[in-house]
């Protein structure tokens, strides 16, 4: 795939109709592909989750990051979003997944569209994504080491936000997640659980995990970033959509 590819900032219709921010890059040229849905982790609709959009645009695909802060702060930089965002309780998964079923809506009426969607999130977006392939028209989903999936969030988390076990065993795509073996949200016990729960379910699905690395292992801005976990993961990622999409 070339390097030449076009990004903008646009609106579309999110849950129930709001408008909302979000950022879509496309490869250049006429070729039919499929598109991915970018779920952008609690920090907000930040630069590192736009450089994922473009990453995804390189690869091949229409890429976009619905703004699932935009309601609570519309047009305010990605942390003060994100505050406002988690002292409204964070992201309701009714509304996670009819900004999701948007976007991808949005992907599959561009003219160079092959119907094929995939949504990817990291963090809270990982989890998100999981839900959206429990609940929306996608054909794969990708789980960056997605917190409270399976577990329980602790008394003390800032967001009110439930785990999935009722929902993983209606998984409506193949699953692939990307976790670090020192995390502690997931857990590696937590990851067991949901690759026990998508055995046992009959789902499509494919782990890999990761030694000397913790969360946020993809995250090139931060302490957390593990190079050899990351390169190995955007090829995991890079294959599967090769596959599904």
């Amino acid at each position: 795939m070339g390097n030449s590819l076009r990004a903008e900032t646009i609106r579309i219709a999110g849950h129930d109709g709001d408008e909302i921010e979000a950022y879509l890059a496309r490869p250049d040229g006429e070729t039919r592909r499929g598109g991915v849905v970018v779920i952008h982790h609690m920090p907000g609709y930040d630069r590192a989750t736009l450089e994922i959009v473009r990453r995804l645009a390189e690869l091949g695909y229409d890429a976009i990051c619905p703004n699932l802060h935009y309601r609570e702060a519309p047009g305010a930089a990605a942390d003060d979003a994100a505050a406002a965002n988690r002292a409204a309780g964070g992201v309701p998964d009714e509304r996670l997944t009819g900004d999701v079923a948007a976007a991808a809506e949005q992907l599959r009426r561009l003219p160079t569209a092959n119907g094929k969607v995939g949504a990817i999130g990291f963090c809270s977006g990982g989890r998100q994504a999981v839900l959206a392939g429990c609940t929306v028209d996608l054909q794969a989903a990708i789980d960056c080491y997605g917190a409270f999936v399976t577990e329980p969030t602790p008394d003390d988390f800032p967001i009110s936000v439930g785990n999935l076990i009722d929902r993983v065993p209606q998984l409506r795509c193949p699953l692939l997640g990307l976790f670090g073996n020192e995390d502690k949200h997931p857990s590696p016990a937590a990851v067991d659980e949901l690759e026990r729960l998508l055995r046992e379910n009959g789902k499509t699905s494919e782990f890999h995990r990761y030694d000397d690395a913790g969360h946020a292992f993809f995250a090139v801005d931060r302490p957390s970033y593990r190079v050899a976990a990351a390169n190995d993961g955007w090829e995991r990622i890079s294959d599967f959509l090769v596959r599904y999409l």
